[in-house]
């Protein structure tokens, strides 16, 4: 029995990763469920799992998430705020922690499971992007594992197991809903129609990302952590099936890949149960029927983040922590329909041009410079310049 601290219970993977915790009940027990703002999701899943923790992020929902508990609050401990997701994330009971709080929010509470010597399945790339130089030698420290739950770095550790070093690694990625949209086109896409991606069921902050393509340029930042990586030896393929969730090469010219449906219960429940590979009742690969499988390179000038992402990842962890924080801003703000989607990567691009260190060495600094780059990428949001 595996006993799971949940971060980010309410969202997309959150949703899923319960679905997983009911498919297995006799190897995972829900210990603790951390939630957003979305307190009558939040409430019914402590309702359900009954875990001895539970906590929202938005402290002004405190109150309602107690009533939505009603008898049930006295056997359980109710917190709020940043405080009570930590909490959660250090929870004695907690054999494994889920951390699929989106964004750089995502960050303390990892770093918070990590100093108890907690595991780690990891859903949230920011945590990397914006912390790998802090969570890699805590994680070693520790003796912590860390588990990727992204499909595309799943499949990555999946073709690792009992082998060497890799001499390259082929992240995958659909291309989103306008790899062949007419660019001429571009500037006038709307949220509603970025966040229709073809193939996958995300949120919305990650399907824009898709669209925009940044979302694989932080998965090379990832993979660069995760596995030891040489930026220069991680590409990105474009694969439209979303079948293919990555591959490796070897020296002696060996290629592995992971292949399955594009379905996020696989990853979750491979992070949760590894090494374990119970069989479960969720869709099966059928190759016969599946279209041809197709691979073409990335185009980054049509859809520039990816090659942003690289040449911040080259810079150093300032430089990234830097990115991830403009392009959270900048989708935020395509989202409340304030600037066009090109303007995503336009303001990338300007935020990117200043001087960021090459190293961001404590979690203070890295706090510091998330918020000079979301504020110069909220002055470029309403000046078009910086």
């Amino acid at each position: 029995m595996k006993h799971v601290s949940l971060l980010g219970s309410t969202g997309s993977i959150g949703r899923q990763t319960l679905d997983i915790c009911a498919r297995f009940p006799a190897e995972l027990q829900v210990a603790a469920l951390a939630g957003g703002s979305n307190v009558e999701l939040l409430a019914a899943q402590a309702l359900e799992f009954r875990p001895r923790l539970v906590a929202v992020a938005d402290e002004s929902k405190y109150a309602q998430l107690k009533e939505l508990l009603g008898a049930a609050a006295a056997d359980m401990e109710v917190l709020a705020g940043e405080a009570g997701v930590i909490a959660c994330a250090e929870a004695a009971e907690a054999d494994i922690v889920l951390g699929a709080i989106s964004g750089v929010a995502g960050l303390k509470p990892v770093l918070a499971a990590l100093q108890q010597g907690k595991d780690i399945a990891l859903a949230n790339k920011e945590v990397l992007v914006a912390g790998g130089q802090l969570v890699m030698p805590l994680a070693k420290e520790k003796n912590a594992a860390l588990l990727p739950v992204d499909s595309e770095h799943s499949a990555i550790f999946q073709c690792l197991q009992g082998e060497v070093k890799p001499q390259k690694l082929w992240l995958t990625c659909s291309g989103g809903p306008f790899w062949e949209y007419p660019a001429e086109q571009l500037p006038h896409v709307t949220p509603e129609m970025a966040l229709r991606h073809p193939n996958w069921s995300m949120g919305a902050k990650i399907t824009i990302d898709s669209a925009t393509l940044v979302n694989k340029g932080l998965e090379v930042i990832e993979a660069h952590w995760l596995f030891d990586m040489d930026y220069d030896d991680i590409e990105v393929l474009v694969h439209r099936q979303s079948i293919v969730h990555s591959l490796v090469s070897f020296a002696d010219a060996s290629v592995k890949a992971q292949l399955g449906l594009p379905d996020m219960r696989t990853p979750i429940q491979y992070a949760l149960l590894y090494p374990n590979r119970p069989e479960n009742a969720l869709p099966k690969l059928d190759l016969t029927t599946t279209p041809p499988l197709t691979f073409v390179k990335p185009d980054t000038d049509r859809f520039p983040g990816l090659r942003l992402a690289y040449e911040a990842g080259r810079r150093g962890s300032g430089a990234t922590v830097a990115f991830n924080a403009a392009n959270e801003a900048l989708v935020h703000a395509f989202l409340r329909k304030e600037i066009s989607f090109g303007t995503i990567t336009d303001g990338l691009s300007a935020v990117m041009s200043r001087d960021w260190p090459a190293l961001a060495a404590d979690l203070d600094t890295v706090v510091a410079l998330d918020a000079e780059a979301r504020e110069l990428a909220a002055r470029f949001t309403k000046g078009g310049k910086l």
